[in-house]
């Protein structure tokens, strides 16, 4: 590894040194290779392609589907002094030729881009003066139509590496099966290059104990591991009504409970998440919408209060919990129903082209777009609005708009989350003309200059409350008073968006010509039906282990048994008799007066296998006799 990586890492990031496999990426990425990544959520993917990116000369060009994430991605970067920009779905023009020309003559050295931005014209335009030295492609997964989460603007990225000869990659992703993976190498691969260079960290987590419980009362077992397992915690559930719902039962055992979900407002949603990473709330009770982003280290246990309907999306939810290496669970709860209700997903989730067909009607009428209208363009496009209107239930409403983005014919991104934006657009001089003209707008005009660093050469993040609050004014006032000052051509001001975002990406066509490759939509709907099996198979499995489950799912054939998964725990029963049972049990008694590490247990209680006081740490643990403390210590409850 190179001195500069190094002197980089410490720099910019404060470490001495790197997690396990981000050296050896590192310097292949830098000697010019491309580079597939398989790194756990939280396993340190940005550094990968960060550290090489300032370490060098140029920008490194950033391809990422999720809008929230770029825009704190930026944010951070920024903080530490590092020039840094994003270009996604629902920003206007004007607002993107000027991030455009700051990239290309700044020296910029990061930009986040939306898939669905590649190709449009205006990029294309810039993309020979913009100085890429890097490409990372972040969630690659998305690149792969066998892919959980498959999205065709993706594809665009072939067109970008053949416009950018020599340039390597870096593709990125937390979950790809060997099929998913190979098809992410096919896809990027340019013709004559050499093969990706494939890495892939071990998806054993050894302080992570997987467990699942077919449940009759879905509450009364998550109240029983929450007062089990001390600490900060994440319950998932698949609608918002149940997040809500379970919140507020939980309050009403005495648990510090929150709800979280896209639907609540964007500054409600991050006073929510907030509090949950300052530990003032325990619990956040959430959609899979909550977690993208959020480093907090110290989550003791996740839980599942519905089956997620693919291995992929329960591996990187589950793997929130204890990212600070010490103990944590990963808890599933299922019932029959549960298992019914996935079985009929891929009817659900893939429909006939008539439906599609309807959805493709109904939304271009919403949005009144004449036939023949040109792609590219991104429409708010209000969910709750359109149901009204149109009187179509919004799970054929996001399933027919899956389905049209699937088959390329429009961009659906149902969660953009983007704060609100800020640039002075005019000269120095006459800014000091117009605060004389409008002397009522000088002090918002002094209070941006004096807050926001950067706000005369690029769009910078504002808070509108937080302008209010410092001027002692109305944020209606403040809003009212930025749009005006946005009219005049004084600023570039994008208000923050809570729109769900259509872009069609074909010419708008007469809706009895629109066709659907069938034979691809059936494929798709057989994988993920596949998938939902595989789904079923693990929560209902009683023997093999966990973590091999999951190993071998997304081929890291290696692992071996974890030992502390409710599987290998039960196994390991029958070898523990009921005197050593109680012997272990007394000697736990003894050991644990005070909260203790279990290394610590471990060395106090050295005469006794590993395995065996794992069975009966967790057979109490169960049984709420033995607790787990926010720093990961156990303690045994005295009487």
């Amino acid at each position: 590894m190179t001195s500069t990586a190094r002197e980089t890492l410490k720099k910019y990031f404060g470490f001495d040194d790197f997690r396990p496999m981000q050296e050896e990426i590192i310097e292949t990425f830098l000697k010019g290779s491309n580079v597939l990544a398989l790194m756990p959520t939280g396993g340190g993917k940005s550094l990968c392609y960060q550290v090489p990116a300032l370490a060098t000369d140029g920008l490194c060009l950033v391809i990422s589907p999720l809008i929230a994430l770029m825009n704190d991605q930026v944010q951070n970067l920024r903080r530490q002094n590092i020039t840094a920009f994003s270009i996604h779905t629902g920003m206007q023009r004007r607002e993107v030729i000027s991030i455009l020309e700051m990239a290309a003559h700044s020296n910029c050295k990061f930009l986040y881009v939306s898939p669905e931005r590649l190709e449009t014209a205006l990029f294309k335009e810039f993309l020979p003066a913009l100085g890429i030295r890097f490409i990372a492609v972040d969630e690659a997964h998305c690149i792969s139509q066998w892919g959980y989460d498959f999205r065709p603007p993706y594809l665009r990225i072939a067109n970008l590496r053949e416009a950018l000869p020599g340039v390597p990659v870096i593709a990125l992703t937390a979950s790809a099966t060997p099929v998913v993976q190979q098809d992410i190498c096919d896809k990027l691969l340019v013709e004559g290059e050499p093969p990706f260079r494939i890495f892939r960290q071990s998806f054993n987590r050894p302080n992570l104990s997987y467990s699942v419980f077919k449940i009759t009362s879905r509450i009364h077992k998550i109240v029983n591991v929450l007062r089990s397992v001390q600490g900060s915690a994440i319950v998932y559930c698949k609608t918002r009504k149940r997040s809500k719902e379970i919140s507020e039962m939980l309050s009403a055992q005495g648990l510090e409970a929150d709800f979280y979900h896209a639907g609540l407002p964007t500054e409600e949603r991050a006073k929510k998440q907030e509090r949950w990473v300052k530990n003032q709330v325990r619990v956040i009770v959430c959609t899979n919408a909550f977690g993208m982003g959020i480093d907090k280290p110290d989550v003791r246990a996740v839980i599942h209060a519905d089956l997620p309907d693919c291995l992929e999306n329960y591996y990187q939810e589950a793997g929130r919990a204890g990212r600070d290496g010490k103990k944590a669970f990963a808890v599933l709860l299922y019932d029959d129903a549960a298992i019914d209700e996935l079985k009929s997903l891929p009817e659900i989730r893939y429909p006939d082209v008539t439906t599609i067909r309807n959805v493709y009607r109904n939304v271009v009428h919403y949005l009144q777009l004449p036939q023949g209208e040109a792609p590219g363009h991104s429409y708010d496009f209000n969910l709750k609005d359109y149901i009204k209107k149109f009187s179509q239930d919004i799970q054929t409403t996001l399933y027919g708009l899956k389905a049209l983005e699937q088959d390329g014919w429009l961009s659906f991104n149902e969660q953009v989350f983007s704060p609100s934006t800020l640039r002075f657009h005019i000269y120095k001089e006459d800014l000091y003309e117009y605060e004389k003209k409008f002397a009522d707008y000088e002090p918002l005009i002094k209070t941006l200059l004096r807050t926001y660093e950067g706000i005369y050469d690029y769009p910078v993040y504002i808070s509108e409350t937080f302008i209010a609050r410092r001027l002692n004014f109305d944020v209606a006032v403040i809003k009212e008073q930025l749009h005006k000052l946005h009219a005049d051509g004084v600023i570039i001001y994008q208000p923050q968006k809570d729109e769900p975002q259509v872009m069609l990406t074909r010419t708008r066509i007469k809706t009895d010509l629109l066709t659907i490759n069938r034979e691809e939509h059936e494929k798709r709907k057989n994988i993920f039906t596949e998938r939902i099996q595989k789904m079923i198979d693990y929560a209902t499995d009683v023997s093999e282990c966990r973590s091999k489950t999951i190993g071998h799912y997304f081929g890291d054939t290696a692992l071996n048994d974890c030992g502390v998964c409710d599987n290998c725990l039960q196994r390991k029963k029958p070898s523990l008799s009921n005197e050593h049972f109680t012997a272990i049990t007394a000697d736990l008694k003894a050991a644990l007066t005070k909260p203790l590490t279990t290394e610590a247990v471990f060395s106090l209680l050295k005469e006794h296998r590993r395995e065996h006081i794992w069975t009966v740490i967790n057979h109490w643990v169960d049984e709420g006799s033995i607790f787990i403390e926010p720093d990961g210590k156990i303690f045994y409850k005295q009487g």
